[in-house]
Formats: structure tokens, C-alpha cells, sequence
């Protein structure tokens, strides 16, 4: 997740990726300065030591909150005390099959019952999950089930005839086929049976496949709940996730989350909103995928620990869609990414809506836009509340202070260091900033994950010998210890020796009444290095390149303001609705190559 910054131009420096060695000079002015930004009560460090694994929180809270409704799907709920009957008989199967402790069991689930049931039934068998996104092709499925060395996987049957592609030298010997009704009777109701027949049989949305060995999900939990559950005692050092990244940079590489990491992240969010949110009647919408570290972390696990309610939303571009679902619902917290928001903002429905329960909206995944938030609040009352995560990381870093009784407008910062964590940013001689000036935001906590899964060579360039993780980002920090983020390394644009940053430029845009959506690339120019190009989704037709430009001129210095203006219809985007500039990039550069 990335700010923009009104920084003053920096002269081009090296932007290699690479994590330099130690910091050559001693510790910066900026060490510990944020205590003084924290809310009242939040203490400085935790205790990570509180729960030994995730299968202990878990246990805990389906013993506190067994009657409560645990997550809303389809119009049907499930109470905390059936989620852990069905996780338990989903662990029993894993380990009536041969799934050993430490063995990876890949998830292939959007937001239904079964994700949740899968996951903490993997955990609670010792396994290590491997989350995958169900929107994976099956080029990208191959490359991970062979680099996880995933046995098991559990798969929506949607995506089955994937997984059928994918599967040839892979080391994959079980697989768990779920259909989306599947959990949603209870006793003799007929619906899921029903749901099941018209998307398979009338709407026709489930293509055939050939799986002959699959087990339904059904059968395997009618096998597990036959059987005992051996109790498996995951310790802080064992790995929890293969949670994959980079893959909208690169090659994805699985970060290795222990179950210190997450229990770790879980406490810093738990003691940072202590007295904020009550976690009796609390609702969050969940419209993010729980296989991302976000939702996962957010949603399926910290708002497990204050007995709350899950509203899954399975598809959210279907905007439509979402709104019918959440029609007669009140929620008290909404997680999302800018894109989302704004999607959501552009809705009659969503604009006319009772919004007097909400008390938290979050963003993450990318840069919240000033504009985008300025909507927000107008409709809701409620500003966005930032916070700065990675999945090396949790993915929790930093968060704004909570305050529901008094909420403050969008400010653009990233908050401060949650408790336990510490954060600097290294120049690009290797010494560290001081407050106000850029660097590269570096992080060192018990959520920093293990290292890459089978990667050492890459697990040195990103973690040095101190221990500190290089995210990446560049950003700076103030006075209070409020952060901000100027951009990715990797986007960065240099035009005549300048760096340009194109999250500022984006939000510049965004800001104008007609633009929907915008994204801010460089392409190659002989004079000077790069320029600036922009895709532009247009909320008016009528839009011009040239107003694009003018609109530019009067917000940004002249080497920033874009070149090239492209409209399109749609922006290619990942899974969660972040942009993908470097799909753009690739198109520039192969419609060069061709020309």
C-alpha cells in the first residue's frame, strides 16, 4: 500500500530492489519517536508468548463465542460453535489421509463457509496452509503446488477443471472438491442441494472436469466426524503460511508465516483497538478474499478474537450483487482497497444507506486516494483509517490511532509503528534517515515472516544480517513518527535525473470529477530517460486528453505532469483490485518492440 507525498524533487539514485548490508551509520533520530503518538492504554511491546499457535487461539475463541454466528453466507449463518465442530471433522479427515504435520494443504476457496472451515481444519491437523487465489490459471496453479510441494488441496469446483490442467508433475495426491451449497444446509433444508443443481445444471457456470480420485467435501467431513482428532501441538517456530507474493512484480515466492508472526500481528491489532471496538454485536463486511493476508489476518482472525460477525461477500465486482446481500445489513466495520471504495461510492444504493452503525472503515492493499476518501467521508460520516501492511509481514506494520467516538478526516499517513515493531528507512548509501528525509521503509518485529519458501538467495536480499526486512517502499517519517509513503521502488519514474513518483500523480488525477480510475506508468523517452504516460478509466466520456493535462498543469511541477494520456475502459487489476502497473509496462514495451 502505497501514499503519495509532496516531496520535493530527489536526484535519480540507484533503485535496486537488493536489501544493502547493515546501515553504515548509527541508530537515526527517528527510533521510538512515535510512543508519544500512541493512544492512551496501547503499550510499547507485547507479549507474543500469550498463545502458543493459531489452533490455541482458534480453540479459545470457539469455547468464549459458541453461540455467537461466526460468518453470513448466502443468507445462511454459522455459529462459532459449528465452525469448530466442522473444523475438528476437517482435521480428523486431513489426518485419516496421511496428512503429517509440517505438510502443505493448498486452499483454493473464494469467501464461503468452506474457506474458513479448511483453514483452521488444516491448521488444527498441523498442516501448513497454502493459500491460492481461485482466479489462478493454470499456469500460475502449476507453479505453485510444485514449489509449496502441496499433497493436498481443496478446491471450489468452479475452479476443479483448473486445478485438472494443473495438476501434471505436480506432488498433489488428495484433492477436496467443494460446490458453493454445500455447507449452507442445516438439517433437512434443501438449499444448498438446490443452489448446487442451478449452477451446475441451469446457469451452467461449473465447467466439466475429471477428477476421478477427488472427495467431495461432504463425504470427507461424514469420514472425519467418525473419527478422533489427534491432538498436534504447533509451536511458535513452525510455519502456519506459505502465503505467496510477488506475483505482480515477478515469479511468486512463498513467505514462510510462523504462528509467532501471526499470533504476533493478531496482539499488536488486539491491544492497539482495545476499548475501541466492543466485539460484542460487532459486523464487519468482508468483501476482500480471506486466501489474501489482509482479509486473512484482519477478518477471518482479529475479528475471530473479538466474537465477531463476517459478512462473506464471494465476488465483489459484482457491485450489484453485493448490494442485494447487504440490503437488509448493518455492519459496524468494512474492510477494502481503493478500488473498492470507489466502485462502491459510484452506487446509488450504497450512497443512500443507513451508515449510522459503522464505526470503522479500513484500507489496505494499495494507496488510498485523497479524493476517494473525501467521497467516503461525505457519504458516511466515517473516514478511512489506513494502516501499512505486507505479507512478508502479516501482514500488519503500521496503523492510525482508532478513536470511533472521535473521528478524524483522512490524512494520507500510513499511521505509526504498531507496538513490538521498529521501523526505519535506509538511504541509498546505506545509512539510515533521519526525520523528514526518504528512504527505503525498513521493518523489524515478531510478524517479519521467516525468510522465502526454498528461497535463501532471495531471503538475504531482502532480510540483512540485523535482521531488518527492506519492503521496498520508500516513504518518511515526521516528527510524531507518522509515516508516509512516496511509492514502490520498483514504479518509480525518472525524468531528466528527477524520481517521480506516480501514486502523486495518480491521486492528482483521481482528484478531477470525471476520472473513474487512473493508473501512472514511464515509458522509455531518448531525451529524457522516461516520461510520463497515464491510463485513464473516465467516469464522463467526455473527457479529454487535453483536460487531463491542463487539470495537471495546475496541480504538479512541469517534469511530473503526464506526456501521454490513454483511455480505456477498464485497468487491468489483481485479485483484491490493486492495479497492475507492470502489466502496462509490459504492453508499452512490446508495443515498441513491435514497432
Amino acid at each position: 500500500m502505497n501514499q503519495p507525498n509532496q516531496a520535493p524533487p530527489q536526484p535519480a539514485s540507484d533503485t535496486s530492489t537488493h536489501a544493502p548490508g547493515p546501515a553504515t551509520r548509527a541508530a537515526p533520530n527517528t527510533d521510538g519517536i512515535w510512543y508519544a503518538s500512541y493512544p492512551a492504554g496501547v503499550p510499547r511491546e507485547i507479549d507474543v508468548t500469550q498463545y502458543e499457535s493459531i489452533g490455541q487461539f482458534f480453540d479459545e475463541c470457539i469455547a468464549l463465542f459458541r453461540e455467537r454466528v461466526a460468518y453470513v453466507s448466502v443468507g445462511a449463518s454459522l455459529t462459532y460453535g459449528e465452525l469448530g465442530r466442522k473444523a475438528n471433522a476437517f482435521a480428523a479427515y486431513l489426518q485419516s489421509i496421511g496428512v503429517e504435520p509440517g505438510e502443505r494443504v493448498a486452499i483454493m476457496l473464494p469467501n464461503t463457509f468452506q474457506y474458513p472451515v479448511a483453514l483452521f481444519g488444516a491448521i488444527k491437523a498441523g498442516g501448513v496452509v497454502v493459500n491460492v487465489n481461485p482466479l489462478y490459471t493454470a499456469r500460475e496453479l502449476a507453479h505453485q503446488l510444485k514449489d509449496s510441494g502441496a499433497r493436498t488441496i481443496v478446491v471450489f469446483e468452479n475452479f476443479a477443471k483448473t486445478l485438472e490442467d494443473a495438476l501434471p508433475g505436480t506432488k498433489v495426491r488428495n484433492v477436496i472438491v467443494t460446490g458453493l451449497g454445500d455447507l449452507l444446509a442445516n438439517g433437512l433444508n434443501p438449499k444448498g442441494r438446490l443452489l448446487n443443481f442451478v449452477l451446475r445444471h441451469v446457469k451452467k457456470i461449473v465447467p466439466a472436469y475429471q477428477l476421478p480420485h477427488a472427495v467431495p467435501l461432504l463425504r470427507a467431513l461424514s469420514i472425519g466426524y467418525a473419527r478422533s482428532l489427534k491432538p498436534v501441538r504447533a509451536r511458535h517456530d513452525d510455519i502456519a503460511f506459505l502465503q505467496y507474493t510477488g506475483g505482480t512484480t515477478g515469479v511468486a515466492k512463498g513467505a514462510m508465516l510462523t504462528h509467532r508472526n501471526i499470533v504476533a500481528n493478531l496482539l499488536q491489532a488486539k491491544v492497539w483497538a482495545a476499548g475501541q471496538l466492543s466485539g460484542e454485536g460487532e459486523t464487519v463486511l468482508t468483501p476482500l478474499p480471506l486466501y489474501h493476508i489482509y482479509s486473512l489476518t484482519v477478518n477471518a482472525l482479529i475479528f475471530m478474537g473479538l466474537g465477531g460477525r463476517n459478512i462473506l461477500i464471494a465476488n465483489p465486482r459484482d457491485v450489484k450483487r453485493v448490494m442485494m446481500i447487504i440490503r437488509h445489513e448493518r455492519f459496524t466495520a468494512m474492510t477494502a482497497v481503493n478500488t473498492l471504495y470507489n466502485a462502491f461510492l459510484d452506487n446509488d444504493e450504497f450512497r443512500a444507506r443507513d451508515f449510522s452503525s459503522l464505526k470503522l472503515a479500513m484500507a489496505g492493499g494499495m494507496a488510498t486516494q485523497q479524493a476517494v476518501a473525501a467521497r467516503f467521508k461525505a457519504v458516511t460520516g466515517q473516514p478511512i483509517l489506513e494502516g501499512y501492511g505486507l505479507t512478508e509481514c502479516s501482514p500488519i506494520v503500521s496503523m492510525n490511532p482508532v478513536d470511533v467516538t472521535h473521528p478524524r478526516d483522512f490524512e494520507g499517513s500510513i499511521g505509526v509503528p504498531a507496538p513490538s515493531t521498529q521501523v526505519r528507512f535506509r538511504k541509498d548509501d546505506g545509512s539510515w534517515a533521519n526525520i523528514g528525509e526518504a528512504g527505503e521503509l525498513c521493518v523489524k518485529g515478531p510478524q517479519v515472516m521467516k525468510g522465502y519458501w526454498n528461497r535463501p538467495d532471495e531471503t538475504a536480499k531482502a532480510i540483512d544480517p540485523d535482521g531488518w526486512f527492506a519492503t521496498g517502499d520508500i516513504g518518511i517519517m515526521d516528527s510524531r513518527g507518522f509515516i508516509r509513503l512516496i511509492d514502490r521502488k520498483k514504479d518509480m519514474i525518472l525524468v531528466s535525473g528527477f524520481n517521480v513518483y506516480p501514486n502523486e500523480i495518480e491521486d492528482v488525477i483521481a482528484a478531477h470529477p470525471d476520472v473513474r480510475e487512473v493508473a501512472a506508468i514511464g515509458v522509455p523517452d531518448p531525451a529524457q530517460g522516461e516520461r510520463v504516460k497515464v491510463f485513464i478509466v473516465r467516469r464522463n466520456p467526455a473527457l479529454t486528453a487535453e483536460q487531463v493535462i491542463a487539470h495537471c498543469r495546475k496541480n504538479l511541477t512541469g517534469y511530473k505532469v503526464p506526456k501521454l494520456v490513454e483511455f480505456r475502459d477498464e485497468l487491468p487489476q489483481t485479485n483484491v483490485g490493486k492495479i497492475l502497473r507492470r502489466a502496462l509496462r509490459d504492453e508499452e514495451l512490446a508495443k515498441q518492440k513491435s514497432a
